[in-house]
């Protein structure tokens, strides 16, 4: 693995994995949605499509039909903290999908016309999602959480914020946001690191990140810490076949030495088929398909959650399960042989993971990014061999007696859970 910092401040990572044919290239930025004020809600997102619809060299068809016609593929995703732009293309590919990928972030036109037809692709985008309330109740649980901060609001934006948002307000938000101090670009697969920086000086010749001399930007601070509501519970009615529902309180934040205890916590409590959740509520009772848990960490903050979905007529008996779980967790501790296997499975699920090309750039950018450094692969899985019983018992008492909050999308109102 290699690093070079760009004059500008832009940082390239590369790893070369020489027995595969392929490379999988991504441009980093960290700007996501919560950077965005109350009425940018979703320029992030908005920014995200239209950086596809064309720049002073291409249109969109050439952006696109120059990947696939090698076989490549091209997307993009944005989160509450970064945005990523990424192609995968044969090796000898690589210096198409860098000339492509770096104009397109570079230099899109954001004509008037196409801010329009995306406005309304997302738009149909929040309704599909709206369709979805196994997602929707995620959601909710994040705004039940925290609020009206921006780690509480929908990445999409809303009908409310998108539709009066003029290409004035994205183009500044582009520009503001989209600086070399603030993007990474990594690389992964068969490639050479040399040819690889020259190629991004050249495809960024001239273009608005070819800029003065800056120093790379720190990753993103963790302070002030984000103040999170009272335990609370959100109920968003509707007439759905299953009840979905994520009970959960705040978790810790992205640098908490503890994450790798949590990790192990995860695993035991809902993170597989071995897990206590999964175990007592869809395979001994038989009361939902889909039931686990999850942790979320950003720079200041995180969540941890459970989620199910089941009957509307279950949502009781799910829930005092539940809740009972997470008391005899935090009151008892996990055993012995959960622990070992808590952290079989967080080690296997990380290497597994790193089998492909696009998974190895990823985590090249993440590093650097997130962390502001990358932790090689052996002294991860030391971290996580070095957990002891007690370090997670200990998390697990503190974090699972948490005030609790539960978000519900189903065939309820608030008056049903006021007990």
């Amino acid at each position: 693995m290699r690093r070079t910092v760009l004059p500008s401040g832009l940082r390239v990572l590369t790893e070369a994995i020489p027995a595969m044919r392929s490379v999988s290239f991504g441009i980093w930025v960290a700007v996501g949605s919560r950077d965005e004020t109350g009425t940018q809600a979703g320029a992030a997102h908005f920014l995200e499509h239209l950086l596809f619809k064309g720049t002073h060299k291409r249109g969109a068809l050439e952006i696109s039909s120059a990947i696939e016609a090698v076989g490549g593929e091209t997307n993009a995703f944005t989160t509450k903290e970064y945005t990523c732009y990424y192609a995968r293309v044969l090796d000898e590919d690589l210096p198409l999908a860098i000339d492509v990928m770096c104009d397109l972030v570079a230099d899109s036109v954001l004509e008037p016309t196409d801010v329009e037809t995306e406005r309304g692709v997302i738009l149909e985008e929040i309704a599909m999602h709206d369709d979805e309330p196994g997602d929707e109740v995620h959601d909710l649980f994040a705004r039940a959480v925290y609020g009206d901060h921006p780690l509480g609001r929908l990445i999409s934006g809303t009908a409310e914020t998108i539709t009066p948002m003029t290409r004035r307000q994205i183009q500044n938000f582009y520009r503001r946001g989209y600086v070399a101090p603030q993007i990474v670009i990594a690389a992964a697969g068969n490639l050479d690191h040399a040819i690889v920086v020259r190629l991004v000086r050249q495809a960024l010749h001239g273009s608005p990140l070819d800029t003065d001399p800056a120093a790379p930007a720190p990753h993103r601070p963790a302070t002030p810490v984000v103040r999170t509501r009272a335990a609370t519970t959100a109920v968003e009615p509707k007439e759905t076949e299953q009840a979905h529902i994520v009970l959960g309180c705040p978790g810790i934040d992205r640098l908490d030495e503890r994450r790798f205890a949590l990790g192990v916590l995860n695993n035991v409590l809902g993170g597989g088929m071995s897990s206590r959740l999964f175990q007592e509520i869809r395979e001994r009772r038989g009361l939902a398909y889909s039931v686990y848990s999850y942790a979320s960490q950003y720079a200041d903050s995180g969540l941890f959650g459970v989620y199910a979905g089941c009957a509307p007529t279950r949502i009781g008996e799910v829930l005092e399960l539940t809740r009972t779980e997470l008391a005899r967790v935090a009151e008892h501790g996990i055993t012995e042989a959960e622990l070992a296997r808590g952290k079989g499975m967080s080690k296997g699920s990380f290497v597994l993971g790193l089998e492909d090309t696009g998974s190895r750039m990823s985590r090249l950018a993440k590093g650097e990014l997130l962390y502001g450094a990358l932790m090689p692969v052996d002294e991860l899985l030391a971290r996580v061999d070095a957990i002891t019983l007690d370090e997670v018992n200990t998390l697990a008492a503190e974090l699972l007696a948490r005030p609790m909050s539960l978000a519900v999308v189903g065939p309820f109102g608030e008056s049903d859970f006021s007990a």
